[in-house]
């Protein structure tokens, strides 16, 4: 474990709370233009932990990833997180004048890197497509790359903003499908930042609600698998956790 920005603590000094965590923030404040979107955040995630996090827009979920992925400097509080971690945004950010191999591999050198590559695309259903240009692919192809590029890093925290939400439904239904296998596969913890109800129940193991930059409801996924959205444990939770997000079950939709 490292500790990561203000309130810097040694390997030693840790919280105790912090013992055996995966993620572990205290106190974790951000300040834009004086107004706190991060007001005291307080979480723990454990080794291999499935969290998604939702919030209305600007809540600042977007923000929390960022802090946890190491992209915010000013940030304050605790923040213990692992030294590997990859971070998968909305959009799978490749660069147009790379192959799909160098994509993948971006930042990386040696063999051993260009071999775990191969293994990453191949794990992802892209054996074959290392020579490929960027703009030949699907959205659902290059979002597969960009969890690529998270794999071969090995994570021991995968960092998910939205990365499903550009996908028309069925391939938002495949992706679903892949991450589960690969986060069985591999392990990591990963904090899921959502905007649906129906994916953060479908895929975590744990739901949080941000309002007013802090957690004001976390929530076991207690849905037996395989989840299924017109299971009476699944509509009690999503009920619940629309209550709590101030969105009228009756709207069109789920996404908040």
């Amino acid at each position: 474990m490292a500790t990561r920005f203000r309130g810097h603590v040694s390997v030693e000094d840790q919280p105790a709370g912090a013992l055996g965590a995966a993620v572990y923030t205290e106190g974790v404040r951000r300040v834009f233009d004086q107004r706190a979107v991060l007001d005291g955040l307080d979480l723990r995630l454990e080794p291999g932990e499935f969290v998604a996090l939702l919030g209305r827009s600007g809540s600042g979920k977007s923000t929390f990833l960022r802090a946890l992925g190491g992209l915010d400097p000013d940030v304050e509080g605790t923040v213990l997180v692992p030294e590997r971690r990859a971070v998968v945004f909305q959009e799978p950010r490749l660069l147009p004048w790379k192959r799909i191999l160098p994509n993948v591999l971006l930042g990386l050198k040696g063999s051993e890197h260009r071999d775990r590559a191969r293994d990453a695309l191949r794990e992802v259903g892209l054996e074959g497509h290392e020579k490929d240009w960027p703009i030949t692919l699907s959205g659902g192809e290059a979002q597969r790359v960009a969890l690529a590029r998270a794999l071969v890093r090995e994570p021991q925290l995968l960092l998910l903003d939205e990365p499903f939400g550009a996908l028309d439904a069925l391939t938002r239904i495949r992706m679903h499908t892949l991450l589960q296998e690969l986060c069985r596969r591999h392990r990591p913890a990963v904090l899921l930042v959502t905007h649906d109800v129906g994916e953060a129940i479908l895929l975590a193991d744990r739901v949080l609600v941000l309002t007013d930059g802090r957690i004001s409801l976390d929530l076991p996924v207690e849905v037996p698998s395989p989840r299924l959205r017109s299971d009476a444990a699944f509509g009690r939770l999503r009920s619940a956790l629309l209550a709590e997000l101030g969105v009228d079950e009756l709207a069109e939709g789920s996404h908040v």
